[in-house]
Protein backbone atom coordinates (compact mmCIF):
# COMPACT_ATOMS: atom_id res chain seq x y z
CA UNK A 1 0.00 0.00 0.00
CA UNK A 2 3.14 2.12 0.19
CA UNK A 3 3.06 2.52 -3.21
CA UNK A 4 -0.27 4.00 -3.69
CA UNK A 5 0.09 7.74 -5.41
CA UNK A 6 -2.49 9.24 -3.54
CA UNK A 7 -2.38 12.55 -6.11
CA UNK A 8 -2.86 10.16 -8.86
CA UNK A 9 -6.22 8.06 -6.78
CA UNK A 10 -7.50 11.20 -6.32
CA UNK A 11 -8.16 12.19 -10.05
CA UNK A 12 -9.92 8.80 -10.00
CA UNK A 13 -11.93 9.67 -6.73
CA UNK A 14 -13.52 12.15 -8.43
CA UNK A 15 -14.51 10.53 -11.85
CA UNK A 16 -15.70 7.16 -10.07
CA UNK A 17 -17.82 8.75 -7.31
CA UNK A 18 -19.55 11.11 -9.52
CA UNK A 19 -20.43 7.97 -12.22
CA UNK A 20 -21.31 6.08 -8.85
CA UNK A 21 -24.20 8.59 -8.05
CA UNK A 22 -26.93 7.55 -11.06
CA UNK A 23 -27.16 4.12 -8.86
CA UNK A 24 -29.47 4.45 -5.71
CA UNK A 25 -30.59 0.92 -5.20
CA UNK A 26 -28.15 1.16 -1.91
CA UNK A 27 -29.52 0.98 1.87
CA UNK A 28 -28.39 -1.54 5.47
CA UNK A 29 -31.62 -2.11 6.63
CA UNK A 30 -31.34 -5.58 7.85
CA UNK A 31 -27.93 -6.55 8.41
CA UNK A 32 -26.41 -7.49 11.82
CA UNK A 33 -22.98 -7.85 11.39
CA UNK A 34 -21.52 -7.59 15.24
CA UNK A 35 -18.03 -6.64 15.78
CA UNK A 36 -16.83 -9.51 17.77
CA UNK A 37 -14.06 -7.36 19.13
CA UNK A 38 -10.47 -6.88 17.22
CA UNK A 39 -11.69 -5.36 14.30
CA UNK A 40 -12.91 -1.99 12.82
CA UNK A 41 -16.87 -1.47 12.15
CA UNK A 42 -20.23 -2.94 13.07
CA UNK A 43 -23.10 -2.98 10.59
CA UNK A 44 -25.64 -3.77 12.74
CA UNK A 45 -28.47 -0.85 12.16
CA UNK A 46 -25.98 1.05 10.22
CA UNK A 47 -25.80 2.26 6.77
CA UNK A 48 -24.53 3.71 3.47
CA UNK A 49 -24.33 7.25 1.66
CA UNK A 50 -26.66 9.48 2.76
CA UNK A 51 -29.81 6.76 3.24
CA UNK A 52 -31.53 6.23 6.23
CA UNK A 53 -31.94 3.40 8.08
CA UNK A 54 -35.40 2.62 9.82
CA UNK A 55 -34.82 4.22 13.16
CA UNK A 56 -34.59 7.39 11.58
CA UNK A 57 -30.92 8.17 11.29
CA UNK A 58 -29.00 9.66 8.82
CA UNK A 59 -25.76 7.28 7.57
CA UNK A 60 -22.95 7.19 4.73
CA UNK A 61 -20.78 5.50 2.52
CA UNK A 62 -17.90 5.29 0.48
CA UNK A 63 -19.69 4.91 -2.99
CA UNK A 64 -17.67 4.55 -6.28
CA UNK A 65 -17.34 2.32 -9.03
CA UNK A 66 -14.31 0.59 -9.71
CA UNK A 67 -14.45 1.66 -12.67
CA UNK A 68 -15.93 3.74 -15.63
CA UNK A 69 -14.70 1.43 -18.64
CA UNK A 70 -17.11 -0.83 -19.91
CA UNK A 71 -18.08 -3.29 -23.02
CA UNK A 72 -21.64 -2.53 -23.12
CA UNK A 73 -22.79 0.45 -24.83
CA UNK A 74 -25.95 1.15 -23.42
CA UNK A 75 -27.75 4.06 -24.42
CA UNK A 76 -28.57 5.76 -21.19
CA UNK A 77 -25.32 5.01 -19.28
CA UNK A 78 -22.49 7.79 -18.80
CA UNK A 79 -20.35 5.01 -18.97
CA UNK A 80 -21.58 3.13 -22.37
CA UNK A 81 -18.52 2.36 -24.40
CA UNK A 82 -18.96 5.06 -27.23
CA UNK A 83 -19.65 7.96 -24.32
CA UNK A 84 -16.09 10.30 -24.76
CA UNK A 85 -15.93 10.65 -21.09
CA UNK A 86 -12.68 10.56 -18.91
CA UNK A 87 -12.02 7.02 -17.85
CA UNK A 88 -10.46 5.69 -14.78
CA UNK A 89 -10.45 2.20 -13.09
CA UNK A 90 -9.36 1.80 -9.43
CA UNK A 91 -6.74 -0.99 -8.60
CA UNK A 92 -8.11 -3.44 -5.74
CA UNK A 93 -6.10 -1.82 -3.20
CA UNK A 94 -6.57 1.28 -3.87
CA UNK A 95 -10.37 0.50 -3.55
CA UNK A 96 -9.35 -1.25 0.28
CA UNK A 97 -7.00 1.62 1.14
CA UNK A 98 -9.72 4.40 -0.02
CA UNK A 99 -12.29 2.32 2.51
CA UNK A 100 -10.06 2.30 5.42
CA UNK A 101 -8.50 5.67 5.55
CA UNK A 102 -12.40 7.06 5.01
CA UNK A 103 -13.48 4.94 7.66
CA UNK A 104 -10.61 5.91 9.92
CA UNK A 105 -11.50 9.67 9.75
CA UNK A 106 -15.41 8.45 10.27
CA UNK A 107 -16.64 9.77 6.92
CA UNK A 108 -18.25 6.84 6.43
CA UNK A 109 -19.93 3.84 8.39
CA UNK A 110 -19.68 1.53 5.29
CA UNK A 111 -18.65 0.73 1.35
CA UNK A 112 -20.62 0.22 -1.74
CA UNK A 113 -19.11 -1.12 -4.52
CA UNK A 114 -20.42 -0.90 -8.18
CA UNK A 115 -18.55 -1.34 -11.16
CA UNK A 116 -18.55 -1.05 -15.83
CA UNK A 117 -17.99 -4.26 -17.36
CA UNK A 118 -14.41 -4.47 -18.53
CA UNK A 119 -13.33 -8.32 -20.37
CA UNK A 120 -16.37 -9.82 -18.90
CA UNK A 121 -18.50 -10.49 -16.19
CA UNK A 122 -16.16 -13.10 -13.92
CA UNK A 123 -13.50 -10.83 -14.83
CA UNK A 124 -14.87 -7.94 -13.10
CA UNK A 125 -16.83 -9.32 -10.34
CA UNK A 126 -14.00 -11.37 -9.45
CA UNK A 127 -12.37 -8.12 -8.22
CA UNK A 128 -14.90 -6.73 -6.48
CA UNK A 129 -15.40 -10.17 -4.41
CA UNK A 130 -11.56 -9.55 -3.94
CA UNK A 131 -12.05 -6.44 -2.52
CA UNK A 132 -14.43 -7.14 0.12
CA UNK A 133 -12.65 -10.01 1.13
CA UNK A 134 -9.00 -8.33 2.00
CA UNK A 135 -11.58 -5.73 3.50
CA UNK A 136 -12.63 -9.06 6.01
CA UNK A 137 -9.56 -11.07 6.35
CA UNK A 138 -6.63 -8.88 5.96
CA UNK A 139 -7.71 -5.64 7.61
CA UNK A 140 -10.12 -6.80 9.81
CA UNK A 141 -12.87 -4.44 8.62
CA UNK A 142 -16.41 -5.12 10.01
CA UNK A 143 -18.49 -2.40 8.73
CA UNK A 144 -21.29 -2.44 6.06
CA UNK A 145 -20.90 -3.80 2.42
CA UNK A 146 -22.82 -4.02 -0.33
CA UNK A 147 -21.80 -5.03 -3.52
CA UNK A 148 -23.01 -4.89 -7.10
CA UNK A 149 -23.21 -8.21 -8.62
CA UNK A 150 -22.61 -8.21 -12.39
CA UNK A 151 -24.49 -9.54 -15.11
CA UNK A 152 -22.43 -12.95 -16.53
CA UNK A 153 -20.98 -13.40 -13.43
CA UNK A 154 -20.38 -17.27 -12.21
CA UNK A 155 -22.57 -18.90 -9.68
CA UNK A 156 -19.38 -19.60 -7.64
CA UNK A 157 -18.22 -15.94 -7.94
CA UNK A 158 -21.79 -15.02 -6.55
CA UNK A 159 -21.39 -17.31 -3.64
CA UNK A 160 -18.02 -15.77 -2.95
CA UNK A 161 -19.65 -12.26 -2.94
CA UNK A 162 -22.30 -13.30 -0.32
CA UNK A 163 -19.82 -14.30 1.81
CA UNK A 164 -17.99 -11.11 2.36
CA UNK A 165 -20.79 -8.47 1.64
CA UNK A 166 -23.63 -7.68 4.14
CA UNK A 167 -26.16 -6.90 1.00
CA UNK A 168 -25.64 -7.88 -2.69
CA UNK A 169 -27.73 -5.93 -5.83
CA UNK A 170 -28.35 -6.51 -9.26
CA UNK A 171 -29.94 -3.89 -11.69
CA UNK A 172 -32.94 -4.80 -13.91
CA UNK A 173 -32.33 -1.17 -15.37
CA UNK A 174 -35.10 -1.01 -17.84
CA UNK A 175 -38.03 -2.36 -16.62
CA UNK A 176 -39.72 -3.78 -20.17
CA UNK A 177 -38.50 -6.52 -22.39
CA UNK A 178 -38.67 -4.22 -25.58
CA UNK A 179 -37.28 -1.01 -23.66
CA UNK A 180 -34.30 -2.80 -22.75
CA UNK A 181 -34.31 -4.07 -26.70
CA UNK A 182 -34.39 -1.11 -27.69
CA UNK A 183 -31.67 1.08 -25.35
CA UNK A 184 -29.73 -1.93 -24.57
CA UNK A 185 -29.76 -4.79 -27.07
CA UNK A 186 -26.34 -6.23 -25.99
CA UNK A 187 -28.39 -7.58 -22.58
CA UNK A 188 -31.65 -9.25 -22.12
CA UNK A 189 -33.98 -9.67 -18.63
CA UNK A 190 -33.26 -12.82 -18.11
CA UNK A 191 -29.61 -12.12 -18.23
CA UNK A 192 -29.28 -9.15 -15.40
CA UNK A 193 -32.10 -11.20 -13.40
CA UNK A 194 -30.00 -14.41 -13.48
CA UNK A 195 -27.87 -13.09 -10.46
CA UNK A 196 -31.23 -12.59 -8.27
CA UNK A 197 -32.25 -16.08 -8.70
CA UNK A 198 -29.11 -17.73 -8.01
CA UNK A 199 -28.41 -15.13 -4.41
CA UNK A 200 -31.90 -16.23 -3.54
CA UNK A 201 -31.02 -19.98 -4.02
CA UNK A 202 -27.93 -19.03 -1.88
CA UNK A 203 -29.83 -17.38 0.77
CA UNK A 204 -32.47 -19.99 1.16
CA UNK A 205 -29.83 -22.67 0.85
CA UNK A 206 -27.50 -21.14 3.92
CA UNK A 207 -30.42 -20.14 5.85
CA UNK A 208 -31.49 -24.09 6.43
CA UNK A 209 -27.83 -24.83 6.60
CA UNK A 210 -27.42 -22.86 9.44
CA UNK A 211 -30.36 -24.10 11.33
CA UNK A 212 -28.89 -27.52 11.59
CA UNK A 213 -25.28 -25.98 11.90
CA UNK A 214 -24.85 -22.27 13.86
CA UNK A 215 -21.30 -22.52 12.93
CA UNK A 216 -22.57 -22.26 9.07
CA UNK A 217 -21.21 -18.89 7.31
CA UNK A 218 -23.42 -15.63 6.68
CA UNK A 219 -24.80 -15.26 3.27
CA UNK A 220 -25.61 -11.50 2.44
CA UNK A 221 -27.76 -10.84 5.80
CA UNK A 222 -29.20 -7.69 4.56
CA UNK A 223 -30.57 -9.61 1.30
CA UNK A 224 -30.69 -8.19 -1.88
CA UNK A 225 -31.72 -5.46 -3.87
CA UNK A 226 -33.00 -4.40 -7.28
CA UNK A 227 -32.97 -0.57 -9.01
CA UNK A 228 -34.95 0.36 -12.61
CA UNK A 229 -34.49 3.33 -14.57
CA UNK A 230 -38.11 4.94 -14.74
CA UNK A 231 -38.39 7.43 -17.62
CA UNK A 232 -35.83 6.28 -20.18
CA UNK A 233 -38.89 4.22 -22.05
CA UNK A 234 -41.69 4.25 -22.58
CA UNK A 235 -42.85 1.94 -20.10
CA UNK A 236 -46.09 2.75 -17.54
CA UNK A 237 -46.19 2.69 -14.33
CA UNK A 238 -48.55 -0.34 -13.82
CA UNK A 239 -45.81 -2.13 -16.05
CA UNK A 240 -43.00 -0.81 -13.22
CA UNK A 241 -44.82 -1.98 -9.97
CA UNK A 242 -46.33 -4.65 -11.94
CA UNK A 243 -42.59 -5.63 -12.45
CA UNK A 244 -41.44 -5.04 -9.14
CA UNK A 245 -44.13 -7.11 -7.49
CA UNK A 246 -43.13 -9.89 -9.25
CA UNK A 247 -39.68 -9.20 -8.19
CA UNK A 248 -40.71 -9.48 -4.61
CA UNK A 249 -42.65 -12.46 -4.94
CA UNK A 250 -39.69 -14.38 -7.09
CA UNK A 251 -36.57 -13.22 -5.39
CA UNK A 252 -37.69 -11.68 -1.90
CA UNK A 253 -35.92 -8.77 -2.47
CA UNK A 254 -35.75 -6.52 0.21
CA UNK A 255 -36.32 -3.28 -1.64
CA UNK A 256 -36.87 -2.07 -5.60
CA UNK A 257 -35.33 1.46 -6.06
CA UNK A 258 -36.55 3.83 -8.98
CA UNK A 259 -33.90 6.16 -10.38
CA UNK A 260 -36.23 8.71 -12.71
CA UNK A 261 -33.63 9.15 -15.75
CA UNK A 262 -31.72 12.13 -16.40
CA UNK A 263 -31.19 12.85 -19.81
CA UNK A 264 -27.50 13.75 -20.73
CA UNK A 265 -26.54 11.69 -23.87
CA UNK A 266 -27.93 13.09 -26.91
CA UNK A 267 -29.96 10.15 -28.69
CA UNK A 268 -32.93 9.21 -30.65
CA UNK A 269 -33.61 6.69 -28.48
CA UNK A 270 -33.78 8.62 -25.61
CA UNK A 271 -35.80 11.76 -23.68
CA UNK A 272 -34.41 15.32 -25.24
CA UNK A 273 -31.65 16.69 -22.79
CA UNK A 274 -32.91 18.92 -20.39
CA UNK A 275 -36.00 16.74 -19.67
CA UNK A 276 -36.01 15.11 -16.42
CA UNK A 277 -38.17 13.00 -15.36
CA UNK A 278 -40.38 14.96 -12.53
CA UNK A 279 -38.97 14.02 -9.10
CA UNK A 280 -42.63 13.64 -8.23
CA UNK A 281 -43.42 10.16 -10.71
CA UNK A 282 -40.31 8.66 -8.31
CA UNK A 283 -41.95 9.77 -5.08
CA UNK A 284 -45.27 8.49 -6.64
CA UNK A 285 -43.52 5.31 -7.31
CA UNK A 286 -42.00 4.42 -3.92
CA UNK A 287 -45.25 5.17 -2.18
CA UNK A 288 -46.72 2.61 -4.50
CA UNK A 289 -44.13 0.20 -4.07
CA UNK A 290 -44.33 1.24 0.03
CA UNK A 291 -48.46 -0.17 -0.25
CA UNK A 292 -47.45 -3.54 -2.02
CA UNK A 293 -44.63 -4.19 0.87
CA UNK A 294 -46.58 -2.49 3.73
CA UNK A 295 -50.37 -2.21 3.13
CA UNK A 296 -51.60 -5.44 1.52
CA UNK A 297 -51.96 -3.82 -1.76
CA UNK A 298 -51.68 -5.59 -5.00
CA UNK A 299 -50.46 -3.81 -7.88
CA UNK A 300 -53.43 -4.14 -9.83
CA UNK A 301 -54.97 -2.80 -7.15
CA UNK A 302 -53.10 0.60 -7.33
CA UNK A 303 -53.26 0.87 -11.24
CA UNK A 304 -55.34 -0.51 -13.97
CA UNK A 305 -54.70 -0.72 -17.23
CA UNK A 306 -56.92 2.16 -19.03
CA UNK A 307 -55.33 4.20 -16.19
CA UNK A 308 -51.57 3.32 -15.89
CA UNK A 309 -50.09 6.12 -14.76
CA UNK A 310 -49.73 7.35 -10.82
CA UNK A 311 -51.76 10.55 -10.33
CA UNK A 312 -49.09 13.12 -9.65
CA UNK A 313 -51.61 15.29 -7.35
CA UNK A 314 -52.15 13.17 -4.85
CA UNK A 315 -50.67 10.15 -3.44
CA UNK A 316 -51.39 6.17 -4.66
CA UNK A 317 -53.43 5.74 -1.34
CA UNK A 318 -55.85 8.93 -1.67
CA UNK A 319 -55.97 8.17 -5.12
CA UNK A 320 -57.48 4.14 -4.62
CA UNK A 321 -59.85 5.42 -2.10
CA UNK A 322 -61.22 8.34 -4.25
CA UNK A 323 -61.51 5.56 -7.40
CA UNK A 324 -63.33 2.86 -4.60
CA UNK A 325 -65.60 4.76 -2.54
CA UNK A 326 -67.95 1.80 -2.10
CA UNK A 327 -64.83 0.83 0.55
CA UNK A 328 -66.25 4.14 2.43
CA UNK A 329 -67.12 5.05 5.19
CA UNK A 330 -65.02 3.13 7.37
CA UNK A 331 -66.67 2.19 11.24
CA UNK A 332 -63.43 2.41 12.85
CA UNK A 333 -64.93 1.14 16.06
CA UNK A 334 -65.85 -2.07 14.01
CA UNK A 335 -63.73 -2.64 10.57
CA UNK A 336 -60.84 -5.05 10.57
CA UNK A 337 -56.97 -3.75 10.96
CA UNK A 338 -57.08 -4.27 6.75
CA UNK A 339 -59.62 -2.06 6.05
CA UNK A 340 -58.40 1.04 8.83
CA UNK A 341 -55.16 0.89 7.31
CA UNK A 342 -56.35 1.41 3.86
CA UNK A 343 -57.96 4.88 5.15
CA UNK A 344 -56.19 7.59 4.05
CA UNK A 345 -54.74 9.38 6.56
CA UNK A 346 -54.22 6.23 8.59
CA UNK A 347 -50.57 4.40 8.64
CA UNK A 348 -49.84 1.49 9.85
CA UNK A 349 -48.58 2.80 13.61
CA UNK A 350 -52.09 4.81 14.23
CA UNK A 351 -54.30 1.69 13.06
CA UNK A 352 -52.61 -0.84 15.25
CA UNK A 353 -53.38 2.18 17.82
CA UNK A 354 -57.00 2.27 16.79
CA UNK A 355 -57.58 -1.45 17.27
CA UNK A 356 -56.15 -1.38 20.56
CA UNK A 357 -57.71 1.80 21.80
CA UNK A 358 -60.96 0.92 20.74
CA UNK A 359 -61.73 -2.01 23.20
CA UNK A 360 -61.81 1.08 25.77
CA UNK A 361 -63.00 4.08 23.77
CA UNK A 362 -65.06 5.29 21.01
CA UNK A 363 -62.30 6.50 18.85
CA UNK A 364 -63.24 10.30 18.09
CA UNK A 365 -61.33 12.35 14.82
CA UNK A 366 -59.52 14.14 18.43
CA UNK A 367 -58.27 10.73 19.32
CA UNK A 368 -57.53 10.09 15.04
CA UNK A 369 -55.18 13.49 15.75
CA UNK A 370 -53.49 12.06 18.82
CA UNK A 371 -52.70 8.99 17.66
CA UNK A 372 -50.49 10.63 14.54
CA UNK A 373 -53.23 10.46 11.46
CA UNK A 374 -53.81 13.18 9.38
CA UNK A 375 -57.19 13.82 10.07
CA UNK A 376 -57.94 16.57 7.30
CA UNK A 377 -58.20 13.33 4.88
CA UNK A 378 -59.37 10.48 6.96
CA UNK A 379 -62.37 12.50 7.66
CA UNK A 380 -63.76 11.90 4.72
CA UNK A 381 -63.22 7.95 4.54
CA UNK A 382 -64.46 7.00 7.81
CA UNK A 383 -67.09 7.06 9.53
CA UNK A 384 -68.43 9.78 12.19
CA UNK A 385 -71.02 11.80 13.60
CA UNK A 386 -71.08 13.91 10.79
CA UNK A 387 -70.70 11.27 8.08
CA UNK A 388 -70.01 14.11 5.32
CA UNK A 389 -73.56 13.43 3.52
CA UNK A 390 -73.18 16.71 1.18
CA UNK A 391 -70.55 15.20 -0.55
CA UNK A 392 -71.98 11.80 -1.45
CA UNK A 393 -73.84 13.26 -4.95
CA UNK A 394 -70.45 14.34 -5.96
CA UNK A 395 -69.07 12.20 -9.29
CA UNK A 396 -65.20 11.06 -8.58
CA UNK A 397 -63.82 14.29 -10.32
CA UNK A 398 -65.63 16.50 -8.02
CA UNK A 399 -64.73 14.48 -4.96
CA UNK A 400 -61.11 14.23 -5.94
CA UNK A 401 -61.24 17.72 -6.54
CA UNK A 402 -62.86 18.92 -3.21
CA UNK A 403 -60.58 16.37 -1.01
CA UNK A 404 -57.75 17.79 -2.41
CA UNK A 405 -58.56 21.40 -2.12
CA UNK A 406 -59.15 20.45 1.41
CA UNK A 407 -56.01 18.63 2.15
CA UNK A 408 -53.37 20.11 -0.27
CA UNK A 409 -52.88 23.67 1.86
CA UNK A 410 -52.12 22.23 4.82
CA UNK A 411 -49.30 20.04 3.42
CA UNK A 412 -47.77 22.13 0.75
CA UNK A 413 -44.52 21.77 2.60
CA UNK A 414 -44.47 18.16 2.17
CA UNK A 415 -44.56 18.54 -1.77
CA UNK A 416 -41.22 19.08 -2.27
CA UNK A 417 -39.03 15.48 -1.73
CA UNK A 418 -40.04 12.49 -0.56
CA UNK A 419 -43.67 13.00 0.18
CA UNK A 420 -45.62 11.71 3.31
CA UNK A 421 -47.83 8.37 2.41
CA UNK A 422 -50.55 7.57 5.49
Amino acid sequence: MGSINYERLQGKLNILADAAKYDVSCSSSGSTRKNQGGSLGDASKSGICHSYTEDGRCVSLLKILLTNHCIYDCAYCTSRRSNDTPRAAFTVEEVVELTMQFYRRNYIEGLFLSSGIFKDGDYTMERLVEVAKLLRTREGFNGYIHLKTIPGASKELLYQAGLYADRLSANIEIPTKSGLALLAPEKSHEQLQAPLQTVKEEIITIKESRKKHKSAPKFAPAGQTSQMIVGASNETDLQVIQLSSHFYKKYDLKRVYYSGYVPMLSDSRLPAVGTPVPMVRENRLYQADWLMRFYGFGAHEILEPDDPFLDLECDPKLAWAIRHREHFPVNIQTAPYEAIVRIPGIGIKTAKKVVKARRFNQITLEHLKKMGAAVNRAKYFIATTGKNEHLAHLTRDNFRQYVLAQTQTKFKDQRSGQLALF
